[in-house]
């Protein structure tokens, strides 16, 4: 406890550190206020439990986690961060796919400036598509919240407006977050949205068993012992390399030495973070979507339950087997092992007993496929553990939290800012937050 009080006031004491933290918090309660503002037009009181109730189902559940429950609130937040998110991704493929944006992203800074513009241009289409289609969500749903003397074409047009700014806005506050504050503004933005979310779970959880017969307060502090096993189970995960030795030719210039030392490239065990679980988790919701518009017959609505119950057997298998599909494909699209040979051949480096180019590029690929295997296996667990809490009765709020894509958010993201704090301390000749060691976040130094 007292080294934890010393390493609060160190922090506190850095002007710069603290100025960050701040300005980190104030914009993060600013976004906080506006997802509970209602959009223009619509009564918030007069919106429907059942409009809660399908905002926080399927896809559209997983859209309402990122936005922070704005979407299920019909805020002007309500479309969050996910247009942006969906933007940056497309323009990720179209890095590898066309050599336009691959000859931009080899421009440095230049280019990365122009990927974003490109980035920002794509948002304001994507929320303009995903604004209209929120408001015949809306007249479907809740048409009563609506007031009447809102037409339908000024409502429309009111609501895609202030949808799309409030993205934009959102947007501009997670660069802000970036730029002035600590840690990745984005993915703080999508984790204070998740983490709002767990105090109510909590309370209906613990509520829940102190109502009931079945274990009572004992039951509820297993489950807490199990949360915190499964998040030190997370964190092996995002903290996971695997190093590969690189040794750089000692080359004299002048009266100066350079290279003549050995260094280490961090392979992640999980390279692809939770992008996997998303595209599982989408591709899950299609097909219950796709025979909800059928006629309904007895194997339809099998066929249903199977893709609507995420306690059930068969959908934990599938969701299991495309999440380490998933994981393979995404981190062949992300891993570039043929450009990291190049780099290494350019700057004198060699893995020893491994030839320099192609030999060394099928190497660091074998190495990455090997040890994808177990990372992929671990995030399927981790992604169908929601769905066994919830088998096993534990509130669906506070299941969520056992796994899946907010547990891994969160501690994700968290350790990414834990080590920005620490790096900020040691740069100022402080001790780090741990004795033990130095906090890795998802992206681990290059000589780690």
């Amino acid at each position: 406890m007292k080294k934890f009080i010393e390493t609060i006031k160190n922090i506190w004491s850095i002007e710069d550190l603290r100025n960050r933290i701040l300005t980190t918090l104030l914009l993060v309660l600013i976004y906080r206020v506006g997802s509970y503002i209602a959009l223009p037009g619509i009564d918030a009181n007069d919106l429907t439990s059942n409009f809660e109730k399908n905002s926080n189902q399927g896809i559209l559940g997983l859209v309402n986690m990122f936005a922070g429950g704005s979407f299920s609130r019909a805020s002007i937040f309500a479309l969050g961060i996910m247009p942006y998110i969906s933007a940056s991704i497309a323009i990720q493929l179209l890095t590898i796919a066309v050599p336009y944006f691959q000859k931009l992203q080899k421009e440095g800074e230049s280019g990365r400036k122009k990927i974003n513009q490109f980035t920002r241009y794509l948002t304001v289409i994507v929320t303009g598509f995903q604004a209209s289609a929120y408001v015949a969500y809306l007249r479907n749903q809740s048409g009563g919240a609506i007031m009447p003397e809102y037409g339908t074409f000024f409502f429309w047009l009111s609501t895609t407006i202030v949808l799309t700014a409030g993205t934009l806005f959102v947007m501009w506050l997670g660069e802000k977050i970036t730029d002035k504050g600590i840690g990745n503004g984005t993915s703080i933005i999508i984790m204070m949205g998740i983490l709002a979310r767990l105090p109510q779970a909590l309370v209906a959880e613990f509520s829940s068993k102190v109502a009931g017969e079945a274990g009572g307060p004992i039951l509820f502090l297993i489950e807490i012992a199990i949360f915190i096993l499964i998040t030190v189970g997370l964190i092996l995960l995002v903290q996971g390399t695997r190093k590969i030795p690189v040794n750089y030719a000692k080359r004299i210039v002048g009266n100066k030495q350079y290279g003549g030392v050995r260094q280490f490239i961090p392979l992640k065990v999980n390279a692809a973070g939770v992008m996997p679980i998303i595209f599982a988790q989408a591709i899950m919701f299609i097909p219950a979507t796709a025979i909800g518009f059928a006629t309904s017959s007895e194997s339809a609505s099998g066929f249903i339950r199977i893709f609507s119950d995420h306690t059930n057997s068969w959908y934990n298998l599938i969701y299991a087997v495309l999440v380490i599909v998933f994981t393979y494909f995404y981190t062949a699209l992300i891993f570039n092992p043929t450009q990291m040979a190049d780099e290494m051949k350019r700057n004198n480096g060699f893995i020893p007993g491994i030839k320099p180019g192609k030999s060394t590029a099928d190497y660091i690929g074998a190495v990455m496929d090997r040890i994808t295997l177990p990372g992929a296996f671990f995030l399927a667990i981790v992604g169908i553990l929601p769905g066994v809490a919830a088998a096993f009765k534990i509130n669906s709020n506070f299941a969520t939290f056992f796994g899946g894509t907010s547990l891994l958010i969160m501690v994700g993201v968290i350790l990414d800012t834990l080590q920005q704090i620490e790096s900020q301390l040691l740069m100022r000749h402080y001790d780090g937050l741990m004795s033990t060691g130095r906090i890795k976040g998802r992206t681990a130094p290059a000589n780690a």
